[in-house]
């Protein structure tokens, strides 16, 4: 197993099991060096808890590129989550474009929407900058909505696959690589992944569970990442982190003062079994 090094750039939730709380420990177990860059500081999530407090990071980004260019600092991969503001994304697209090591591979989560709305913080202009991150990248991670935000398609409660396949062609079209289209389910009960890799889709489905958990689509995309950069191919990786992710939601159904996000902790050594397997 060769040993690589991964940028991850999101923000950070002091207490809340997301962002980058979830992902250096999952990007570690899969034994990368994981580098990471805080967006934003918060006390918690802003899911459920109240006066919580933030600090925006935006302006200390360029000084601390800038520092990693005057130590010679590459990266074999850079995976981005959650970024705070369309200046942020700025600096994140000239971070994939100057500290990339030689066949580094760049994944972006585009971290901005769910059920058919953008988070609250996010306009127009985000989106606009979101595309232009999101599809110079080389892995995208959308679910549903954000596939439809980068898009302009329609949003649907109910969808079947021309649908789907529509999103992916208007993704490609766009400019999207490989895309991880999250979220995916056709029956009730069901859910899962569409992986769109060198022309070619396939669908992995599971169980879904009908309550869902703060901070999955993070636990998600992290084992995603580290799966990937263990040698497995996206189809493989994508439905390794969806078993995983599966695995993190049950271990913590029936905890009611759990209610934050999921135990993934309690599942990484079966994330590296998986991973070794």
């Amino acid at each position: 197993m060769s040993y690589k090094r991964v940028l991850t750039i999101q923000d950070i939730s002091c207490v809340g099991q997301c962002s980058l709380t979830v992902a250096l420990p999952i990007l570690s177990a899969a034994g990368m060096e994981t580098c990471i860059l805080p967006s934003a500081v918060l006390s918690t999530h802003t899911a459920g808890f109240s006066g919580f407090t933030v600090r925006d990071l935006t302006e200390d980004i360029p000084a601390i590129a800038a520092h990693w260019a005057k130590e010679g600092i590459f990266f074999d991969a850079i995976y981005t989550g959650y970024l705070g503001s369309t200046e942020q994304i700025d600096y994140v697209r000239d971070i994939i474009r100057t500290r990339s090591a030689d066949g580094a591979v760049s994944i972006v989560d585009p971290a901005m929407a769910d059920n058919g709305k953008l988070y609250p913080a996010f306009n127009a202009e985000y989106v606009e900058a979101m595309k232009r991150l999101a599809f110079s990248a080389d892995i995208i991670l959308p679910n549903i909505t954000e596939a439809v935000f980068l898009t302009g398609v329609e949003y649907r409660e109910e969808y079947d696959t021309a649908y789907i396949n529509d999103l992916l062609d208007r993704l490609t079209g766009a400019g999207a690589k490989t895309i991880i289209l999250t979220g995916v389910g056709y029956e009730p009960g069901k859910t899962g992944v569409v992986v769109q890799d060198n022309g070619i889709r396939s669908y992995y489905e599971h169980r879904k569970i009908a309550k869902g958990c703060h901070g999955t689509g993070d636990v998600y995309a992290s084992a995603f990442v580290g799966a990937l950069l263990r040698g497995k191919t996206a189809y493989e990786a994508a439905s390794l982190a969806a078993d995983y992710t599966l695995g993190c939601i049950e271990v913590t159904q029936g905890d009611a003062n759990h209610w934050y996000g999921v135990k993934f902790e309690l599942v990484l050594p079966e994330y590296i079994r998986m991973l070794n397997s």
